[in-house]
């Protein structure tokens, strides 16, 4: 059985919806760059990626091939996405390019990693 939903309400109360609205427009930027974060995080190889990053500061892709089990052209798709998002930076070094995580974007995951730390100790 679906569950419907209705809404009964006799009269709006308008200075709460232009509160609301009023909110969300001077946060929009901030809703706009979180929601591209998650977006990307949405993806279980990606926020793998974005997890490993915040555990160990910086890694190649070579490293993240031999973790996850994944062709290094595969772990490379995945990193140009968050590269053009920018939640990823990178810094070379002679032949290899180490990544790492924007502070912008850990700081939106931060919650997200704080609970998968939680999982891991419990385990």
């Amino acid at each position: 059985m679906a569950l419907e939903l209705s809404c009964t309400r006799a009269e709006a109360d308008q200075k709460q919806l232009m509160r609301c609205r009023e909110t969300l427009k001077t946060s929009s930027e901030s809703i706009n760059s979180i929601g591209k974060v998650l977006a990307l995080a949405g993806n279980e190889t990606r926020l793998k990626i974005l997890f490993l990053l915040n555990e160990e500061g910086e890694l190649c892709p070579c490293d993240f091939s031999d973790i996850l089990e994944m062709s290094v052209p595969a772990i490379s798709q995945h990193i140009r996405k968050m590269k053009d998002a920018e939640l990823i930076t990178s810094r070379r070094d002679g032949q290899t390019l180490y990544y790492s995580l924007v502070k912008d974007s850990s700081n939106v995951l931060e919650g997200i990693f704080g609970r998968l730390k939680e999982n891991k100790q419990v385990a």
